[in-house]
C-alpha cells in the first residue's frame, strides 16, 4: 500500500487542469502516443466543445523511481462553480491535490473555493504555477499569493508548462515523495466508498469506488449499506484508459464493479460497500448532500415520452449525482418533472445531453430558486415553483434565499461590478485589495436575482477578467410577488415567475414585449397581459393576420364594405373563443433573454 497514491487535481475554470493530465498520461506512458488526443480524460463531445470538464474522471498510472514501481491514481476535476459536487466528491477520495495556479491570471474566486474543500478533508496540497511559458506570466507576483494564501515556502511552488511538457518529471517525483500513502488494512472486513457510477445499457451500471479497508475479490457478494441491496461481483478491475479486469483489489486503491444492476435507484453515490455476511461494519462519513440552487421544470415536448423521460433522468443521475428531479403536472405543458440544478451552466448542460445522449426533446420553463412562506394560518412551506404559491391574502410573510458571493477582478472594473450588484438588489460587505491591481469583493445578494444572467453580466463588464464564486448564507424577508403571464385571458403557468414587487412592472413590461416578438401571429388577435393577483400591470397586442375581405368591393356604397368586415370580426371573435394559442419552445425562456 505504500507504493500507492491517490490524488486530484483542483482550480479555477482554465487554468489548464485536462492539460496537466494529459501530459501526466504521457509521460507516465499509460496512454499509447497514436491514441493521444487533446483533452484526453473529457471524453463528452460538449467538454471538448465547450472547453471545460464537466465530470470528474479517475485513471491509474504507473510510474519507476530506482526501479520501484509506484501507482498513482489521479482524478481530474470540473474548475466551474456549478460544478463544485464533482470536486467535493474527487476530494473525498484522495489523500493529496495538486492546486494550479495560472500564472497569467493568478488566483481566482473558485481556487480559493476548492483548496478550502481539500484543506478540511485535510489533503497534502501540492502548490504548482502552470502557463509559466507565456508572455504575460507573472511568476513572482503570483508565486507571493500563492505564499499567501497557503502559507508555503517559496521552493515548494512548482514551475510547469503543461502545454510544453516543462517540469513534469519533477511534479510526479513531488506527488510520490509528499501526499502520503493511503492508510488501510487488508485484513480488516471491506469498507469501499462509492465516489461515481456510469450507465451502461449491455452490463447495467457500472460503480467506481475506492477501497478504504479490506479487499474485494472477483466473485464476492457484496451488500451496499445505505440501500442494503446484495449483489454478486460478476467483475472488478482498475481504471486505465480501458477498463482493466482484476482478480482482487486492495485496501487503498481505486477500482470499478459490474454486478448486472439494472435499477439506477440502487446506487447511491457516497454509499459503503461491505461484505453481505458482514453486518457490524459502520458507513464511511463521506461528503455531504448535495444542496440545489436553482429549480425549473423540464417537459417533453411529446407527452407520450413521459415514461422515457423518467428513465432518461434516472440514467442521467447515476452519471451527475448533484441533479435532483421529482414529477410535477402543468396545465400548459402536462406531465413533467421539477428539477433541482447547481447553477445555470449545469441546468444548460443536462438539458443539452438529455437531447444528445438520450435522444429527448425537452421543454424547459423559467427557472426559480426556493422560497419560505409563512402562511395566516401559521403553516411554513417551501415553493419550488410559481404555482405552489398560495394567494396573497393567505401569505403572512415570504422568505428567499440569500448567498456570500466573492468576486475577485482587476481593479479597472471595481465600479462597474458594484453597480451590478447594487441593481441586483445586493450589498457590498467587503473590499480587500489582494495585491495593488486585484481586489476580492465580498457581497451578499438574493439567489434569486443572480440565477439568470448575472454570470454573462459580470464577465461582459470585466471583459472575462472577474471570477466568482458563492454560497447560501441563509433566508431573509422579501417583498416578493407572482407575476402571471395571460394569453386572451387564460394563465400560462409555465411562464409565471417569482419577482420583487419593486421590479415587477418592470419586468412584466419587458416579458410581454418579449413575448410579443417570439409568439407567430394567428388569424385572431391574442392579448399578452403581465399581472400580480386580479391587477394588470402590462399588455401587449398581437396583431391578427387579416384577409382583405373588401378587395372585391371596388366603388359602391359604404355600408357593403362596412357589412362585410363585421362579418369579418363576428369571425374573428368566435376564432378567438375556440382558437388555441401555439406557444413555441423559445417562448418558455424568453425570461433568460429579456435584456437582450
Amino acid at each position: 500500500m505504500d507504493k500507492i497514491r491517490n490524488f486530484c487535481i483542483i482550480a479555477h475554470i482554465d487554468h489548464g487542469k485536462s492539460t496537466l493530465a494529459d501530459r501526466l498520461l504521457e509521460f507516465t506512458q499509460t496512454v499509447d502516443s497514436r491514441d493521444m488526443t487533446n483533452q484526453l480524460l473529457d471524453n463528452m463531445d460538449l467538454e471538448r466543445e465547450r472547453g471545460i470538464t464537466i465530470k470528474s474522471h479517475a485513471i491509474q498510472m504507473n510510474h519507476q523511481i530506482n526501479n520501484i514501481s509506484y501507482t498513482l491514481n489521479l482524478i481530474d476535476t470540473p474548475g466551474h462553480v456549478d460544478f463544485s459536487y464533482e470536486v467535493s466528491r474527487s476530494i473525498a477520495s484522495c489523500e493529496g491535490a495538486l492546486l494550479i495556479v495560472d500564472a497569467s491570471q493568478g488566483i481566482q474566486a473558485q481556487t480559493i473555493s476548492n483548496l478550502y474543500l481539500a484543506l478540511e478533508q485535510g489533503l497534502e496540497i501540492i502548490p504548482i504555477l502552470n502557463k509559466i511559458d507565456l508572455p504575460g506570466a507573472m511568476i513572482e507576483e503570483v508565486s507571493d499569493q500563492v505564499i499567501e494564501l497557503i502559507g508555503c515556502d517559496k521552493e515548494d511552488i512548482l514551475h510547469v508548462s503543461a502545454k510544453d511538457g516543462v517540469g513534469i518529471e519533477n511534479l510526479i517525483n513531488e506527488i510520490i515523495k509528499k501526499i502520503p500513502s493511503p492508510e488501510g488494512d487488508n485484513s480488516k472486513e471491506l469498507q469501499a466508498m462509492i465516489f461515481d457510477s456510469v450507465y451502461n445499457s449491455f452490463r447495467g451500471i457500472e460503480v467506481l469506488f475506492r477501497v478504504f479497508n479490506g479487499k474485494i475479490s472477483k466473485g464476492d457478494k457484496v451488500k451496499f449499506i445505505n440501500t442494503g441491496k446484495e449483489y454478486d461481483v460478476d467483475e472488478i478491475g482498475i481504471l486505465k484508459l480501458e477498463k482493466e479486469s482484476k482478480n482482487e483489489i486492495l485496501s487503498g486503491n481505486v477500482g470499478y464493479l459490474i454486478s448486472g444492476i439494472k435499477n439506477a435507484k440502487e446506487v447511491k453515490v457516497g454509499d459503503t460497500i461491505t461484505h453481505s455476511k458482514n453486518n457490524a461494519i459502520e458507513a464511511i462519513k463521506g461528503f455531504e448532500d448535495v444542496k440545489p440552487m436553482v429549480f425549473a421544470g423540464i417537459y417533453p415536448v411529446d407527452s407520450s415520452d413521459y415514461e422515457e423521460l423518467r428513465n432518461s433522468l434516472e440514467k442521467l443521475q447515476l452519471n451527475d449525482a448533484s441533479l435532483v428531479w421529482e414529477p410535477e403536472t402543468s396545465a400548459a405543458l402536462g406531465f413533467g418533472f421539477r428539477c433541482g440544478f447547481l447553477g445555470m451552466l449545469h441546468m444548460d448542460i443536462i438539458q443539452e445531453r438529455l437531447e444528445r445522449e438520450f435522444n429527448m426533446s425537452v421543454i424547459t420553463t423559467v427557472p426559480s430558486v426556493e422560497f419560505k412562506c409563512y402562511k395566516t394560518s401559521g403553516d411554513i412551506i417551501n415553493i419550488y415553483a410559481p404555482s405552489e404559491m398560495p394567494e396573497p391574502n393567505e401569505i403572512n410573510k415570504i422568505e428567499e434565499p440569500v448567498i456570500s458571493a466573492q468576486i475577485i477582478t482587476k481593479s479597472n472594473y471595481i465600479g462597474g461590478i458594484i453597480k451590478l450588484c447594487i441593481d441586483r438588489r445586493g450589498a457590498l460587505k467587503n473590499q480587500v485589495y489582494l495585491s495593488k491591481d486585484r481586489v476580492e469583493l465580498s457581497f451578499t445578494l438574493p439567489l434569486s436575482e443572480i440565477v439568470f444572467d448575472f454570470y454573462d453580466k459580470l464577465k461582459s463588464i470585466s471583459r472575462g477578467y472577474a471570477s466568482l464564486d458563492y454560497e447560501l448564507s441563509g433566508f431573509l424577508e422579501s417583498k416578493m410577488s407572482k407575476l402571471d403571464i395571460m394569453l386572451n385571458g387564460d394563465k400560462v403557468d409555465a411562464l409565471s415567475a417569482i419577482v420583487h414587487r419593486d421590479k415587477a412592472y418592470l419586468w412584466g413590461k419587458k416579458l410581454c414585449e418579449k413575448l410579443k416578438e417570439l409568439l407567430p401571429r394567428q388569424m385572431f388577435e391574442i392579448a399578452i397581459q403581465a399581472s400580480i393577483g386580479n391587477k394588470i400591470i402590462a399588455r401587449e397586442t398581437v396583431r391578427a393576420l387579416r384577409k382583405n375581405v373588401t378587395a372585391k368591393c371596388y366603388g359602391g356604397d359604404i355600408t357593403r364594405k362596412r357589412k362585410l368586415l363585421e362579418k369579418q370580426k363576428k369571425g374573428k371573435k368566435r376564432m378567438r373563443q375556440v382558437g388555441n394559442v401555439e406557444i413555441p419552445q423559445n417562448a418558455f425562456l424568453a425570461v433568460l433573454k429579456i435584456d437582450e
